[in-house]
């Protein structure tokens, strides 16, 4: 079953399974992406015997180990989903860290509410500086077409 799971998240990036099942895959797949980053016939051998399917250990070693080549550890994540309707297990991701966009980018501070009085303050002084950019511009205009 593990050899499955680690198969469906090599070639999938991110697989949705039960908690205790994706803990057991970390330690089970994070070994081979390590060994992964050093591609010699030897570890490709290693790899594919635990794996059993010849397309994950070349996707392993070619698209995984590119991604994860300077990352010293820590290459899957779990994220918790919640509970499951029929059984109320507990479900989550597990994805490999270097293939989400999402989480890979940079958070952007969220806007807080502000009452009317310290908006037109703020406003204000950016109105000003505006008509001054527009002023510097015109000059520069006025010397490109001199020449």
């Amino acid at each position: 079953m593990l050899a499955n799971m680690a198969i469906s998240l090599i070639m999938h990036k991110r697989i949705t399974t039960t908690l205790a099942k994706a803990k057991a895959l970390k330690k089970y797949v994070e070994p081979l992406i390590t060994r992964s980053k050093e591609d010699t016939t030897n570890s490709r051998r290693v790899v594919f015997s635990y794996l059993q399917n010849k397309y994950a250990v070349k996707e392993l070693f070619s698209t995984v180990a590119e991604k994860v080549g300077d990352r010293p550890g820590g290459y899957t994540r779990i994220i918790k989903l919640g509970f499951r309707e029929g059984d109320a297990a507990q479900i989550c991701f597990i994805e490999l860290v270097d293939f989400d966009e999402n989480m890979a980018k940079t958070k952007t501070a969220k806007k807080t509410r502000r009452s009317r009085r310290s908006s037109a303050k703020t406003a204000a002084p950016a109105e000003a500086a505006a008509p001054a950019e527009a002023q510097a511009e015109e000059p520069k205009a006025e010397e490109k077409a001199a020449e």
